[in-house]
């Protein structure tokens, strides 16, 4: 298991190559390639991510893993924990587009980042109740 500053390097690393990237179907900028490069920065390994270039394409790419959801299936992949309890690298999954949500990585504190609809040009930095996370999962511990 890797230690808190460990954790924050990896993050800054993924979120870097993310960042400043503009939230596309049909890109690797979308929130399920940015959860991959976390988990795999984190020393966790996933499934494949399908190809998809569009909204519907993704629904059908997320059906033919047997979710309906996507939440549902980052439960078969991550444990799920209180908001309360991210850490940084962790991720966590606010309202946002269905099946999807906004699938975002936390930050520290209050905070996480991801693409929002708010802002869909960039990652942006989400502050937001923790009443009003959907789900969170650990990530790596």
């Amino acid at each position: 298991m890797m230690n808190l500053k460990q954790r924050v390097e990896r993050t800054e690393q993924v979120l870097a190559r993310f960042r400043d990237k503009p939230f596309a179907w049909n890109s690797r900028g979308n929130c399920i390639h940015l959860a991959k490069a976390q988990a795999r920065a984190l020393g966790v390994r996933t499934p494949s991510v399908p190809r998809f270039s569009s909204y519907s394409g993704a629904v059908k790419a997320l059906k033919g893993t047997g979710h309906d959801t996507l939440e549902a299936l980052l439960d078969t992949m991550f444990r799920r924990i209180p908001p309360a309890k991210l850490l940084v690298g962790d991720l966590a999954m606010v309202a946002g587009v269905a099946p999807f949500g906004s699938l975002t990585i936390a930050c520290g504190g209050a905070y996480v980042l991801g693409w929002h609809e708010q802002d869909l040009t960039r990652m942006v930095p989400i502050e937001i109740a923790r009443s009003e996370f959907i789900a969170a999962w650990a990530v790596g511990r």
